[in-house]
C-alpha cells in the first residue's frame, strides 16, 4: 500500500476553496477515503490504484483554479513484495 499526500495552493486558511475540494471530491469519486486535514490531504492506496488516483487530483484541481499541486507518495510498511 501507498501513502498519498498532495497540498494544493492558493492556500487560505479555513477556506479551502473549490480547487482543494474538487480535488479531494475526485479522489472519493474513485472510492478512496481522504483525509482531509489543515496542511494536505492524505490517502491509502494500491499500487495499481496510484496512477489513476493522482492524476484525478491534479486535474481536478488545476482545472478548478489551483496555481499549484503538491503530491508526495510513500511506500507503507518498508519494501515492496
Amino acid at each position: 500500500m501507498l501513502l498519498v499526500e498532495f497540498t494544493i495552493e492558493p492556500f487560505t486558511e479555513g477556506n479551502p476553496g473549490q480547487h482543494v475540494r474538487a480535488a479531494v471530491d475526485a479522489a472519493e469519486a474513485l472510492g478512496i477515503s481522504a483525509d482531509f486535514g489543515p496542511f494536505g490531504t492524505t490517502c491509502t492506496v494500491s499500487e495499481a490504484q496510484v496512477g489513476e488516483v493522482t492524476a484525478a487530483v491534479v486535474v481536478a484541481a488545476m482545472a478548478n483554479g489551483a496555481t499549484h499541486v503538491s503530491l508526495h507518495v510513500e511506500r507503507l510498511g518498508g519494501t515492496a513484495a
